[in-house]
């Protein structure tokens, strides 16, 4: 199994994903959601934009933080498709990630995505791996 799988969801549609660290799960989570928009084998990462969000527990801060890149890219037409988070707490991140503007002529884009739902938000750490679900609205 990899490191996420989408998930069936009546009208919407989910993810779950794992990682060895908080950090890898965080990760592997905005790649699979972004993944769920366009064939990320058609973007390049030529800018990188530093991002910082603030939270008050880890289910919080995850879904923030997928919420923020979401907005980068409804709002300001950014495909992501790097992820590095530099340091994270439940009360916050620093991560830097890359991508570029989106291109009609060269993405394929696969859904819309609307928002990011805390509907059956899940954390938590099994074994050595820690493992997330969330729900998207799309």
């Amino acid at each position: 199994m990899g490191q996420y799988e989408f998930i069936n969801h009546t009208a919407d549609i989910g993810i779950k994903v794992r990682g060895f660290s908080r950090k890898e799960m965080f990760e592997n989570a905005a790649r699979a959601m972004f993944d769920l928009i366009v064939d990320l084998d058609t973007v390049e990462t030529q800018n990188q934009m530093a991002i910082e969000i603030r939270g008050e527990q880890l289910e919080e801060l995850l879904a923030d933080w997928l919420r923020d890149l979401l907005y980068r890219y409804n709002g300001d037409k950014y495909l992501l498709k790097e992820f590095k988070i530099e340091k994270i707490s439940p009360r916050g991140l620093k991560a830097r990630v890359r991508g570029e503007k989106l291109d009609m002529s060269r993405h394929n884009l696969r859904r819309e995505i609307k928002a990011v739902t805390y509907h059956d938000l899940k954390i938590r750490k099994l074994n050595r791996q820690w493992q997330a679900q969330i729900i998207f609205d799309i």
